[in-house]
């Protein structure tokens, strides 16, 4: 009487019968692989999914060097325009989707234009500080012309000097009620113009590039 053969399937040359310790041990490993599969795909999608949202926040001149479709670029003006909450959430899944057919090097493109502006914003944001920090201290400090002078001496001195004279003259007087709240005081025309022009010859094309911003907005 002939034996019935084995149920099972060979691996590297070797028979692994169904059902034997072997065979349970390769399908929890083969089940593990799946799982492991499936955990990266999401984490790479939801990735992606948050690189669409961050790409709603590109500036356009960046956004226009990116090698997106059209389609990609019509669903995030899409996205940036819709207020409804409902409305914008399903018009992110779609930009999510849209982002999820782009290459490697498409969204390396975008991941490297979004750290350029967060960079530049970085750098904007500490020339800012700096530009309130030479204003205040030419407002509070006699020495502190004769110190910017030395640094920018293309600045107009007659010019610094009647904004200097001005904005001291304008200071409101110390309410201390209002400091403890962390309110503000309401600051005169001379003290804005007087940190415009220390920002403009300490960041001249930054300062130049957000005029024509202005002046391209009232246009519109």
């Amino acid at each position: 009487m002939s034996r019935k053969p084995k149920k099972g399937y060979f691996v590297r040359g070797h028979f692994v019968a169904e059902g034997s310790e072997l065979d349970l041990q390769l399908k929890a490993e083969l089940k593990g692989t799946d799982e492991a599969s499936k955990t990266e795909l999401k984490r790479e999608s939801t990735a992606l999914q948050k690189l669409g949202e961050d790409l709603l926040t590109l500036r356009p001149d960046l956004m226009e060097k990116l090698p997106l479709s059209d389609k990609l670029v019509d669903a995030v003006a899409e996205a940036k325009r819709i207020t409804n909450f409902e409305g914008k959430r399903r018009q992110m899944q779609f930009v999510g989707k849209l982002m999820r057919m782009l290459d490697t090097d498409a969204v390396d493109a975008i991941k490297a234009a979004l750290e350029v502006q967060r960079k530049g914003s970085a750098a904007d944001t500490a020339a800012l500080h700096l530009a309130e920090q030479w204003r205040d201290r030419l407002i509070a400090h006699e020495e502190a012309l004769g110190l910017w002078m030395d640094q920018h001496p293309g600045t107009d001195t007659q010019q610094l000097r009647a904004l200097i004279r001005q904005a001291r003259k304008d200071a409101p007087p110390v309410d201390k009620a209002a400091v403890s709240q962390g309110l503000a005081p309401r600051q005169s025309r001379a003290y804005r113009e007087l940190f415009r022009l220390v920002r403009r010859h300490l960041n001249p094309e930054a300062y130049e590039a957000e005029q024509a911003e202005q002046e391209g907005d009232h246009d519109d």
